[in-house]
């Protein structure tokens, strides 16, 4: 029996999505609530689960297209078997051996490659069928293909022989390529997102140098215990992530956004992380953070980074959020002006640790040194009130007792 295989539910404001790769090809054997294709929508990426065991007998749709919510996108014959290989004939007499097929990446690995995975393959001329995946499923990530092409520049060179040889010439190529390739889903809204927030608030940015040397020391000094005890690793965000929540309790037009002609304030603080994923960048939310200590914090950021690595966040991870706050100090970014995450209206901008010579009661020292930026909606924050948020900021980072103490 045939039984129809349909876009999911993917979250209360989605209703259609971009089909990104088949997982499963007509033929292919799949079992209950195995991943039979990939759908990209506005934020994330959704697996489309087979509802019964069988054979994938027909795609209805193809690789680009657009679906909206319980769409039929392709069939499977509930309980069939797929058909085995042809038996190989058997020869009268002693075949030749026959020649090593060269490795094809358009085979069965590359059905399961996601758009990045496939260019960085290409790009980094890696063999996918050669690496082993450490994603979901055991699918090939970007940093696996990475890791294959940095290992295959490592290997040493093959030995040259000292017998001549015929030479002949490299065809020259010449020429600049181009190449044109569709904006997916994400990456549009990512745009339509941030033009519309220049385009609708009134940013500004106000910024501050924050002296790191408490934390790092901190950080050093118990960063083993840390994770030891917790099992996870102390980083710098639960620091960031702990000051925030002291300066939007003291400063709430900072946690807070506009709603028509309303202001909604929140008595929590959610947390919205950027993290870096294969198809653009995602802010998954973490909840509660006035509520959390620094190991759930780290926890819950370290699953979102690794999830979004997988392309395995939810509609769920990333709705909501009362404040974002974005580190490019981690791709060396030494200052930038951040643009809010709507409608929320403010950002916390990271950036990386410098050595510089600063005055300490009188004194040239070395400290190291970041720069902070919060860029904000001055329709609802008012400079003093930005400035004085940031400086809550900067002091609880300089001296963490005052996070102890929620001075």
């Amino acid at each position: 029996m045939a039984s129809e295989i349909k876009v999911p539910a993917m979250g209360e404001s989605v209703t259609e999505a971009t089909l990104s790769q088949w997982l499963k090809q007509p033929g292919d054997a799949v079992a209950v609530d195995e991943p039979i294709a990939s759908l990209e929508t506005d934020k994330v990426a959704v697996d489309v689960p087979s509802p019964v065991a069988g054979v994938l007998s027909e795609h209805r749709i193809s690789v680009g297209d657009t679906v909206e919510v319980g769409a039929v996108i392709a069939m499977v014959e509930e309980g069939a078997v797929a058909a085995a290989a042809p038996a190989a004939p058997v020869a009268t007499s002693a075949p030749a051996p026959a020649p090593t097929p060269a490795p094809e990446p358009a085979g069965d690995a590359a059905t399961t490659m996601s758009p990045a995975v496939r260019r960085a393959v290409i790009e980094h001329g890696v063999d996918p069928t050669s690496i082993k995946g450490t994603g979901k499923d055991g699918r090939l990530t970007k940093e696996d293909v990475l890791a294959a092409a940095q290992a295959k520049k490592a290997a040493p060179a093959p030995a040259v022989s000292m017998a001549p040889a015929a030479t002949t010439a490299a065809p020259v190529t010449g020429g600049r390529g181009t190449e044109r390739v569709k904006m997916t889903r994400m990456r549009q809204t990512i745009a339509r997102r941030l033009k519309g927030a220049q385009e609708e608030a009134a940013l500004l940015t106000t910024f501050n140098d924050c002296d790191m040397s408490a934390v790092i020391e901190a950080r050093n000094r118990y960063k083993d215990l840390f994770a030891k005890k917790h099992d996870v690793r102390l980083g710098f965000m639960g620091f960031f992530a702990k000051a925030a929540c002291l300066a939007l309790k003291d400063v709430p037009s900072v946690n807070a956004y506009i709603e028509g002609d309303e202001i909604v304030y929140h008595d929590y603080v959610d947390i919205s992380v950027a993290v870096s994923a294969p198809n653009g960048l995602v802010v998954p939310v973490v909840r509660d953070c006035h509520a959390k200590g620094f190991a759930q914090i780290e926890k819950d950021i370290a699953d979102f980074g690794q999830r979004a690595k997988e392309g395995t966040l939810t509609m769920e991870d990333m709705a909501g959020g009362t404040f974002t706050i974005s580190n490019g100090g981690v791709f060396g970014s030494l200052m930038s002006t951040p643009i809010i995450n709507p409608p929320q209206s403010a950002v916390l901008g990271l950036h990386r640790i410098d050595e510089r010579a600063v005055v300490v009661n009188g004194e040239i020292v070395i400290r190291p040194m970041m720069y902070l930026a919060l860029s904000y909606d001055h329709r609802l924050i008012d400079g003093r009130e930005a400035v004085t948020a940031l400086k809550i900021i900067k002091e609880a980072i300089e001296d963490p007792t005052r996070m102890l103490i929620d001075l």
